[in-house]
């Protein structure tokens, strides 16, 4: 009883952290593991993120969401937001249209530059209006990725965290790749 009685600032402190430690990981960050190739190059299978659950979502930002096609309930998808809520989003000869305006992607530089003269990273697809209160994402590995063009816009909903940094492995460690919106439509 007198160990206790000389060290209750140092018991109280460490509980006040771990109450601290706890309430942060529930409300406002999370630790999110990729599992799979549909984000290569950009995130590696087994990688470890650094994610927030607050605040805005924009366009090329990667998210964690709830899986939202059947068989794959209570799993989480890796996928990086193309759309916003209201945007026309278009792909044709390789190339992101969002409201008619071609977009940028320069994460996808890297796997562009390996592919045959002609052959494209990502198949075209025709206009997708975006509804309020949903997201169009996509795999930065076009070719192996099933994301909204396979089962549509996501409700804002089931985005469960906004990936910022990588952790694991430390080869990896640092900022994720996350260009800057130029569209005129950006939040």
């Amino acid at each position: 009883m007198n160990w206790i009685k000389n060290n209750i600032r140092d018991i109280l402190w460490l509980v006040i952290v771990v109450v601290v430690v706890f309430a942060a990981r529930a409300f406002l960050f999370t630790p999110v593991i990729v599992i799979g190739e549909s984000m290569d190059p950009t995130l590696q299978d087994g990688e470890w993120l650094f994610s927030l659950k607050v605040g805005g979502i924009n366009r090329f930002n990667i998210v964690a969401l709830d899986a939202p096609d059947e068989g794959h309930e209570g799993e989480e998808y890796i996928k990086r937001v193309i759309g916003l809520p209201g945007d026309t989003i278009t792909y044709q000869a390789d190339i992101l249209y969002v409201n008619g305006e071609a977009v940028d992607e320069p994460y996808l530089d890297e796997y562009k530059s390996e592919l045959a003269y002609g052959e494209q990273l990502t198949d075209d697809f025709a206009a997708i209006t975006v509804p309020d209160g949903y997201y169009f994402v996509m795999g930065d590995n076009r070719q192996n990725s099933k994301d909204s063009r396979y089962f549509g816009p996501i409700p804002e909903s089931s985005i469960t965290a906004n990936a910022k940094f990588a952790m694991w492995p430390f080869d990896r460690f640092g900022e994720l790749n996350i260009p800057e919106d130029t569209t005129a439509s950006s939040n």
